[in-house]
């Protein structure tokens, strides 16, 4: 077999699967990261904690917590069905800015020192590779169909 029809058979596979793979990729981050939350293993509890002490109060981690864990779990959960594409990318983009605060609101949290994130702050980082795939996934959203009018 020619190298070029390899090529070809490769990329056509790697398209096949690209969304399905990226779906359950996004799916698995968001519902496990959300479970760990949901029964108080989550190593991000720490930070949590400090951005909600930050911004509404520590008196209000436990609620706001569970909540956000739940949200998690729900992402996941739609990321999984297609037809969610256009409910569940702005949902995700919520989470993002919610998650990725702690870089700014409480810096001492997430970094050691100028552009040296802790591992707490290389965690919230990470979600600029999710950030990337929910784009190639909202990518291969079908358009939205426009009403053909009827002329009398």
């Amino acid at each position: 077999m020619h190298i070029k029809t390899i090529d070809l058979r490769v990329i056509a596979f790697l398209r096949r699967i690209y969304l399905p793979s990226a779906r359950v990729a996004v799916f698995v981050v968001y519902f496990w990261f959300g479970l760990l939350k949901l029964i108080d293993l989550s190593p991000a509890t720490p930070l949590a904690a400090a951005l909600t002490e930050k911004t509404i109060g520590l008196a209000h981690f436990g609620l706001a917590f569970k909540i956000l864990a739940v949200y998690e779990c729900v992402v996941g959960i739609l990321f999984l069905f297609p037809k969610l594409t256009r409910i569940v990318i702005p949902l995700l983009a919520l989470h993002l800015i919610i998650v990725c605060s702690p870089l700014l609101l409480v810096p001492h949290e997430a970094w050691t020192k100028l552009l040296t994130p802790t591992l707490e702050g290389q965690y919230i980082i990470k979600n600029v590779v999710i950030a990337a795939l929910a784009i190639g996934i909202a990518a291969q959203t079908q358009p939205l169909q426009a009403k053909k009018v009827r002329s009398h």
